[in-house]
């Protein structure tokens, strides 16, 4: 490749230009990636909290649930009463770029929307602890969908940091060697070259 390049002070110039630039691309995006790591293991962590969270809620619901149903019988008639969840929202933050979604549902009413008279307070636990459970897989989704996002992310800029670092950085450091080394090679023979005139010149004079 550097046998293409002609070996002028402009295109080392050039050369040392790309590789400085090079550089600097690599120390971005190494910067980015790091970052973009940082953030992805605080979303993994607050996912394994989540999900800790969620089964426990959901072994707690379940159990209300099923004590409610030898209670009251088949429950079916208050869960029809129970409304269709319509509030959720979805807006996005940006992280080095990255769009990580931040998913939103508007301020739950806890207040069962059962009657009391033929229900009794197992029915109206399972109510509660369900609808937690509905808030925290909304947090869980939130989460879980950064992660692949920041996974991706973090894959594409590695990619490119070890273009930069592998590929680009020592090409152009390459460039520039071959251009110093042939420049110093024709200051040497035109140095060389004058000396012989020189030295021709002052014998002739002698002479």
């Amino acid at each position: 490749m550097t046998e293409q390049i002609f070996p002028t002070k402009g295109n080392l110039i050039k050369a040392k230009k790309d590789l400085a630039l090079s550089k600097l691309g690599y120390e971005l995006m190494d910067r980015k990636r790091n970052i973009l790591i940082r953030e992805l293991m605080q979303l993994v962590d607050s996912a394994n909290e989540i999900r800790f969270d969620i089964e426990q809620t959901y072994a707690d619901a379940y159990k209300v649930l099923q004590e409610a149903n030898v209670k009251l019988g088949l429950i079916e008639t208050f869960a029809k009463a129970v409304p269709v969840e319509n509030s959720l929202n979805v807006t996005y933050r940006s992280v080095m770029g990255v769009e990580i979604p931040v998913v939103e549902i508007q301020p739950v009413s806890y207040i069962a929307p059962f009657g009391f008279y033929d229900t009794d307070s197992c029915l109206d636990e399972a109510y509660i602890l369900f609808t937690k459970v509905k808030i925290m897989t909304a947090k869980l989704a939130e989460v879980e969908n950064g992660i692949f996002r920041l996974a991706a992310a973090i894959k594409k800029t590695q990619k490119r940091a070890n273009a930069l670092k592998n590929i680009l950085i020592p090409k152009f450091i390459g460039i520039s060697k071959y251009i110093s080394d042939s420049l110093e090679e024709k200051e040497r023979e035109e140095f060389s070259r004058l000396k012989v005139i020189k030295t021709q010149k002052s014998k002739k004079n002698g002479e």
